[in-house]
C-alpha cells in the first residue's frame, strides 16, 4: 500500500486498545464486578462498555451512585492495573519518535480517569504527554487514532480525521460501521 501523506496540527491518541492493552485486567475486573453485582456475562459487558467512561458504566450496570461509586471506580481500576496493561505493537516506538520531533504534537485522549490513565501508561512503558490537555476546540486539523467505534465517531464529530486501529475491532466491522474512519491499520507498526 502506498503511503498517505497529510498535514495535521496535532495527533490525539486513544489510550486503551490503541496504545495499551489492558484487556486481561478489564476482563478480570468485570468478572469480579459481575459476581459482586450479579450482572451475568462479564465478557459481554466488557465489550459493550469498551470506550465508555467507567463512571457511566458502573452507574448503568451496577446501579451505584455517590461515594460508593467513587470507591468502586478505584477498586475496578486497581484490579485492571493489577492485570498489567501492556504496550501495543509500535506504540512506544511511535510515541518516542513523536517526542523527538515535537513533544507538543501529540496527546492522549481517553475515557479513563485521571487517576487510572497515568498508572496504566506507566505500567505499559508509554511516556506521558507533555502538552497537557487538548480538547476538540484546540485543534483545527487533527488526527484521532482510535480502536473503538464510539471513539471514531467522537473524532469525526469533532471534525478530525480518524485512523482506526484494528487491535480490538475487526477491519470488516470498522468498514461497515457508521463511524466511517478515514484510514484503517492493523496496529501502530
Amino acid at each position: 500500500m502506498a503511503p498517505v501523506v497529510f498535514t495535521v496540527d496535532a495527533i490525539l491518541f486513544d489510550m486503551d486498545g490503541t496504545l495499551i492493552d489492558s484487556t486481561p485486567g478489564v476482563l478480570k475486573a468485570w468478572a469480579t464486578f459481575a459476581n459482586d453485582y450479579a450482572l451475568g456475562d462479564s465478557t459481554k459487558i466488557a465489550h459493550e462498555t469498551h470506550g465508555r467512561r467507567l463512571y457511566d458504566t458502573l452507574q448503568e450496570y451496577c446501579k451505584i451512585e455517590g461515594e460508593k461509586l467513587i470507591t468502586e471506580i478505584s477498586r475496578f481500576e486497581d484490579e485492571v492495573i493489577q492485570g498489567g496493561p501492556t504496550d501495543l505493537p509500535g506504540a512506544v516506538a511511535l510515541i518516542k519518535q513523536l517526542e523527538r520531533a515535537d513533544a507538543h504534537l501529540w496527546n492522549i485522549v481517553t475515557s479513563a480517569s485521571n487517576k487510572y490513565a497515568p498508572r496504566a501508561l506507566e505500567r505499559a512503558g508509554i511516556p506521558l504527554p507533555s502538552a497537557g490537555l487538548i480538547t476538540s476546540n484546540d485543534v483545527t486539523a487533527g488526527l484521532v487514532v482510535e480502536d473503538a467505534i464510539s471513539g471514531l465517531r467522537s473524532g469525526r464529530a469533532a471534525g478530525a480525521r480518524t485512523l482506526a486501529v484494528c487491535t480490538s475491532t475487526p477491519r470488516d466491522v470498522l468498514l461497515e460501521c457508521d463511524a466511517r474512519p478515514d484510514y484503517i491499520v492493523e496496529d501502530l507498526t
